[in-house]
């Protein structure tokens, strides 16, 4: 019997520990593909506003839009996975982001690019604190830093593979649309049967239609650290924001990249080096994360501004790997020195919280920035905006100098 007894128990925490590990990296594989398909419409923008009749405004209107429903979905279902699981919530919302997908493939006027950015944005919204809460629960070991690394490595990955390949496929194939948003249609699809398998691991409080509300609630524990870390969060995230909506006319316009890839690869540049930078410092102390990050930031936008008014693209295009290095980093950073204080209880709530911040500061100054290229230059607003990300980026610098770890 004692001999018996451990192996029975052993053979039946296999297959456990097994769907744990395959949920993991579903969630971090989901999250990754999320994002793809936040920036693939990037590339697109500048063509689809000479194909159907659009100036800037009009493009950070449609980015906007995006950002506003993820927000409204953040805010009002952002704990929904909390209630009723993960494995529901992460299923719905594949099925209305392939749904997305399909808009955009057939968009050929802006109403429909309109609906195809509020769709994914309100299934991007559903979708991000329940797949970062459920990273958070299947950790490999329950290694909670473990996880808080591969959410914040998620959106650089994936914000980089999206906008870079958007950008080749414009230039090699003569139905980008097809190519790019056909497949992103089947991959959804995909992830949202997968997602059946997955294990189920939501502490399933009642209280789900009472959920659906606008709420925003961060433990008491960890409130003071998450306010401390808002400006680097905020300059990042702005950041991202300019890149995604209006950096493909920033290269074109007044840098002279014609050919798509390299309007891609400017967003590949800022969110794949953020990535590769928030990986290379995963075992370092969160604050230096935060420090290293911030004074990145500051340091690659003026870096940036300087290139614009040499007219230069390789220059502009390393200035924006050292703005990647902040961007990754920072973010990084934050949510290393909170996710490991989350109670399992407020998980998917605490991410929604840190995310209605990063897209606020994603979407705002970006619909800002389009609105003002009506009445200034493009390359004006770019310096106003750079010079705003340089204060938010050295005020948080400050904070976390001053804040002992």
């Amino acid at each position: 019997m004692t001999t018996t007894a451990p192996t029975a128990t052993a053979s039946a925490s296999a297959p456990h520990a097994r769907r744990t590990r395959f949920g993991f990296v579903l969630a971090v594989v989901a999250q990754i593909s999320m994002m793809i398909g936040a920036s693939a419409p990037s590339p697109f923008y500048p063509v689809l506003a000479a194909d159907i009749g659009f100036d800037a405004i009009v493009i950070s209107a449609v980015f906007a839009v995006y950002a506003v429903a993820l927000l409204l979905a953040l805010l009002t279902a952002g704990s929904l996975s909390d209630h009723i699981g993960r494995r529901p919530v992460a299923i719905g919302g594949f099925v209305l982001l392939a749904a997305s997908m399909v808009l955009f493939w057939h968009a050929d006027t802006v109403a429909t690019l309109v609906l195809a950015r509020v769709l994914q944005g309100a299934a991007s919204g559903v979708l991000i604190s329940a797949l970062s809460a459920a990273a958070l629960d299947l950790a490999p070991g329950g290694r909670s830093r473990t996880a808080a690394l591969w959410n914040a490595l998620s959106p650089g990955i994936g914000l980089a593979l999206g906008a870079l390949i958007s950008g080749i496929v414009l230039d090699v194939t003569g139905d980008a649309l097809l190519d790019v948003f056909a497949p992103l249609t089947v991959v959804y699809l995909v992830l949202a049967a997968l997602f059946l398998l997955a294990p189920e691991t939501a502490p399933l409080r009642p209280g789900a239609w009472a959920s659906l509300s606008f709420r925003l609630s961060i433990p008491t524990g960890i409130r003071s650290d998450f306010w401390r870390g808002a400006p680097a969060i905020i300059a990042g995230w702005a950041t991202g924001g300019l890149f995604l909506s209006l950096g493909a006319s920033i290269v074109r316009a007044e840098l002279g990249g014609e050919a798509h890839a390299w309007q891609g690869l400017a967003v590949a540049m800022l969110a794949g080096v953020g990535a590769i930078t928030a990986f290379v410092f995963r075992n370092r102390r969160p604050r230096t994360s935060v420090i290293f990050g911030t004074a990145a930031l500051a340091t690659g936008t003026a870096v940036s501004l300087i290139a614009l008014a040499a007219g230069s693209l390789p220059f502009y295009l390393a200035a924006t790997a050292i703005t990647g290095m902040g961007f990754g980093t920072a973010f990084s950073g934050v949510v290393g020195s909170l996710a490991p204080r989350i109670p399992a209880t407020d998980r998917a709530d605490t991410f929604a919280v840190i995310y209605v911040l990063a897209y606020l500061a994603f979407g705002i100054p970006a619909v800002v920035a389009g609105m003002l290229v009506g009445v200034f230059s493009l390359g004006s607003v770019v310096v106003g905006y750079g010079v705003v990300v340089i204060v938010l980026a050295l005020v948080a610098l400050m904070l976390r100098i001053r804040r002992a770890e």
